[in-house]
């Protein structure tokens, strides 16, 4: 396997140059062509003077100019940034500034709303446009005007290679700085239960600017498949282009799952191609698991990890995806540690747990990230100086040595000194039927502290009532961590990863409070 993202692609065009590498849009280009598109970017950046280490930041969708920005980058040992572009832009610019980044790629849908910030960019010397644009140079037009030719800039593996920010749930996005040993440290033991070939097709739909996006198209480059990439999530699409490209290997958010379920066609549509479908980022419900596994009829493996992880340190097998057979409780937990990688379940006063006792997730890892950027104190606020990274994740250890994620832990409710882990009670209304969506938070309660609200979203033409929905709840929880109040809503607020935005939903019940706990 290589070692940097420039040997990946350099060893790809050298031992299969004419075997697909990418698909986007109906046009097709083989590994030695995206080779070529990296050399030429990388000669285009030299010219502008980007050196080792400097930072290139990217605004774009899913587009095939990214991995030209990310490859072409890699082979002059510069570090690509990739920005999420559901951002403001005053947050992108926060972002890019952060990185002192030099030169800015953009999707021309955001080149408008970056026009009226632009100035306030301190550190970009060029901005380059996907498509026409009146105002920047189009960057595969300026691409082409280079050779062909690999500069071969040495990259070590201990460098950085990738920067991913945050997603700023809380306080401002930090840069986590993953170096090329981050990224192919564990690729061959994931393939243990992913197995792909260079015969793979691989769905890439998920944002390039996380890593359940770029992450996992790098993975199928690095087994030489043929990656499938969509701009955005389009979920008749993805239905479409599963049958139509005979999609083997597919990474999908389980909100993503969801809403496929829930899709038009998906009754009729030929999954007989798929033979992996790989989900993590934010916790399933198990109704949702189960009819994902009868619907796709294919291996599921779930991944749990972090960005601060590069992505999965922990995976469920698919053998232990049967909802009915021996081991159907282990549908509820992410998974034993891939080879590797260590677990330690610690207390708030350091002492670790036991087996069954939920504590934060501290991992050990050679994936873990080199630090954040330029935020010293915030790195060793997470990384302890003997290499465990504290994930802020609340969770247990069975006896099998298998991890049961409970939370996040500033996500935990207390109440009546009762400590509950809503994705729990999440896990529970998301098993009723007229429940399309749902999550649990912790909203003021003069008696008890905090009280257990649920915010749901109803299935289509379903028909259920907030004392239906509780009394549901109470024939399956104990009473006190049941919600003692429903609130009915169109959507709920998600990051591109998929997870919850409970501190939006939570603001409007605790807005004029010093304390957001009671």
């Amino acid at each position: 396997m290589p070692e940097t993202l420039a040997e990946l692609i350099r060893e790809q065009a050298a031992e299969r140059p004419d075997r697909p590498a990418l698909t986007f849009e109906g046009q097709t280009w083989t590994y030695r062509e995206i080779d070529e598109r990296a050399s030429r970017t990388a000669q285009g950046l030299l010219a502008l003077g980007v050196q080792p280490g400097d930072r290139i930041a990217t605004v774009v969708k899913n587009v095939p100019a990214f991995f030209d920005v990310l490859f072409g980058a890699a082979k002059i040992a510069a570090v690509t940034c990739p920005v999420n572009w559901r951002l403001s832009p005053r947050e992108v610019v926060q972002i890019v500034n952060d990185a002192s980044a030099k030169v800015l790629l953009i999707s021309e849908e955001f080149s408008d709303a970056l026009t009226e910030v632009e100035d306030q960019l301190t550190t970009v010397k060029v901005i380059f446009v996907v498509a026409a644009d009146d105002r920047h140079d189009v960057f595969g037009e300026w691409r082409d005007t280079y050779p062909a030719d690999d500069p071969r800039v040495p990259f070590p593996v201990e460098c950085v290679a990738l920067q991913y920010y945050t997603s700023g749930t809380t306080g401002l996005p930090k840069g986590v700085m993953l170096s090329n040993a981050n990224l192919f440290a564990l690729t061959d033991v994931m393939n243990d239960q992913t197995r792909f070939t260079e015969d793979s097709v691989n769905l890439v739909v998920m944002p390039l600017f996380h890593v359940a996006g770029a992450g996992w198209a790098t993975y199928g480059f690095s087994f030489g498949a043929h990656n499938v990439m969509h701009r955005d999530i389009d979920l008749a699409a993805i239905l479409h282009d599963i049958e139509h490209y005979h999609v083997t290997h597919a990474l999908f958010v389980p909100a993503v799952l969801q809403f496929l379920l829930l899709t038009p066609g998906v009754e009729s549509t030929d999954f007989s191609s798929l033979e992996l479908i790989l989900y993590g980022a934010s916790p399933i419900s198990q109704d949702v698991l189960v009819r994902g596994i009868e619907t796709f009829r294919c291996r599921f493996v779930q991944a749990y990890g972090l960005t601060e992880t590069d992505g999965a340190v922990v995976l469920l097998p698919a053998e232990d995806h049967d909802p009915n057979g021996p081991n159907r409780h282990r549908l509820e937990a992410a998974g034993p540690p891939m080879r590797g990688v260590e677990l330690r379940i610690v207390a708030p006063d350091g002492t670790e747990c036991g087996t069954g006792e939920v504590g934060e997730v501290w991992i050990r890892s050679p994936r873990n990230m080199v630090g954040y950027w330029n935020m010293p104190e915030a790195t060793a606020a997470v990384i302890t100086p003997d290499g465990w990274f504290k994930s802020g994740d609340a969770g247990y250890l069975d006896a099998d040595g298998y991890l049961y994620i409970h939370d996040r832990v500033k996500d935990m409710i207390i109440s009546g000194a009762e400590n509950i882990y809503p994705a729990e009670v999440e896990s529970i209304l998301m098993e009723h039927p007229a429940v399309a969506d749902v999550a649990v938070i912790g909203v003021p309660d003069e008696q008890w502290g905090e009280a257990v609200k649920g915010v749901v979203v109803r299935t289509p033409d379903a028909d259920v009532t907030d004392s239906e929905l509780i009394t549901f709840c109470r024939d399956r929880l104990a009473h006190f961590k049941c919600p003692s109040s429903i609130d009915w809503a169109e959507s709920l607020p998600r990051n591109p990863s998929g997870k919850l935005l409970k501190k939006d939903l939570r603001e409007p019940y605790w807005r004029g409070r010093e304390r957001r706990v009671n």
